[in-house]
């Protein structure tokens, strides 16, 4: 089990390094392509939005084929697909590209929590998902530090260079430590028609239905901060390069923090309670930010320390809501966590390029957004409530 999760983390690596690597390039990268700051986000937006759909194909596709060769499959289109972003020639053809990397990508997170599914239940899945989720936050916390020393060094296309050395590393691990762990017999038969009739009996629940808006909504308040962040951190707190991604490192290492202390609570406190304190949390922190940026009153302290407060709620809606959700789907874990991952991938891919539409001087969209999604977070879990002669 050690491996096997160590071999999951390293997979799952990728979409969030290639989330947030490449974000500190975000200003001189509107020079280079000739675009602006919302062309530079629909780079974020088409990454998300493959995501997405790979997530919602590759996810009922391992409940019938098994988890391992979908797995290996998606890896190795991911390393092709990341290397030709490294040599793309303009930005339709970056926004192309990031498409299929995210698609392809998408393999590692759908059915890592497939698998997680399959070996384990209640709060032993929980807390399983609690460790992937908070050793990814490392991610977060160490890839725009990364990609600005890259990019200080040889540019933002070499990030695109180390992602698919970094994404051959991971298919490698996967190789030798994940096991099949959807038997035969357990798997789904069918095509198209049984996968749509299999889509519709999970969102069907609604308790997995309203879990899994929460889990998107949640991730949408990330997003909303990944898209603004460097136009933040460089055009209105006036930071370097260099200082923007150690800024950047500092969220993600509370989000790493706050996942590890997060597991530690699971089982002391049930996953609902957890969930009401972080949807709590996170739209007071949103709040505040956007307060503090319509009085004008923005300077880096408060700023992230805001940041942490929003970011620890994040990590515990966002835990504790998959969580919740998966449990309700044990008979289709890969479609369950598919539609969790469409969910989450969509409202991210609009709430990213949204913020921009202000321009790259002004942080209210972003908090805005910020904000709205923390709101709609707490509107839509009144969905997971079953209705009257539903199972709980």
């Amino acid at each position: 089990m050690p491996m096997m999760t160590a071999a999951l983390v390293l997979l799952s690596f990728v979409t969030p390094l290639a989330t947030d690597m490449y974000l500190p390039a975000f200003p001189r990268m509107t020079g280079d392509l000739g675009t602006d700051a919302s062309g530079v986000q629909l780079t974020l937006t088409s990454f998300l939005i493959g995501m997405g759909l790979g997530q919602l194909i590759l996810g009922p596709l391992s409940d019938r084929f098994g988890r391992r060769k979908p797995i290996l499959v998606g890896s190795a289109a991911c390393v092709v697909a990341t290397a030709l972003c490294a040599l793309t020639p303009s930005l339709g053809w970056l926004i192309a590209l990031r498409f299929v990397q995210g698609f392809t990508g998408a393999a590692g997170i759908v059915i890592g929590r497939a698998v997680i599914s399959d070996v384990a239940t209640g709060e032993r899945a929980a807390k399983l998902l609690g460790i992937l989720m908070s050793l990814l936050g490392v991610a977060p916390a160490i890839a725009p530090v990364l990609g600005g020393v890259v990019i200080e060094t040889a540019g933002w296309r070499a990030v695109f260079w180390a992602l698919a050395a970094t994404t051959l590393l991971a298919l490698a691990g996967t190789l030798f430590a994940v096991p099949e762990t959807l038997p035969a017999g357990r798997r789904r038969a069918g095509g198209a028609r049984a996968t749509a009739r299999s889509v519709r009996e999970v969102l069907a629940d609604r308790p997995y239905l309203g879990h899994t808006l929460c889990f998107g909504m949640s991730l949408a308040v990330l997003f909303c901060y990944l898209g603004g962040a460097s136009f933040l951190f460089q055009n209105l707190l006036g930071l370097g390069i260099g200082q923007t991604s150690a800024a950047f490192g500092s969220v993600g290492a509370v989000s790493v923090i706050a996942g590890l202390v997060i597991t530690r609570l699971v089982g002391r406190f049930t996953p609902q309670a957890l969930l009401r304190a972080g949807l709590g949390v996170m739209l007071a922190g949103s709040i505040a930010l956007c307060v503090l940026a319509l009085a004008g009153g923005l300077n880096v302290p408060v700023v992230l320390a805001l940041l942490y407060v929003t970011f620890v709620g994040i990590g515990l809606v966002s835990i504790n809501a998959a969580a919740l959700a998966l449990e309700r789907v044990p008979h289709a874990a890969g479609t369950g966590s598919a539609l969790l991952g469409t969910v989450q991938s969509a409202l991210s891919a609009v709430a990213a390029p949204l913020v921009g539409l202000g321009g790259a001087h002004t942080a209210v969209p972003m908090f805005a957004g910020m904000t709205l999604s923390s709101v709609l977070a707490v509107l839509v879990l009144g969905v997971a409530k079953p209705s009257s002669g539903a199972g709980a």
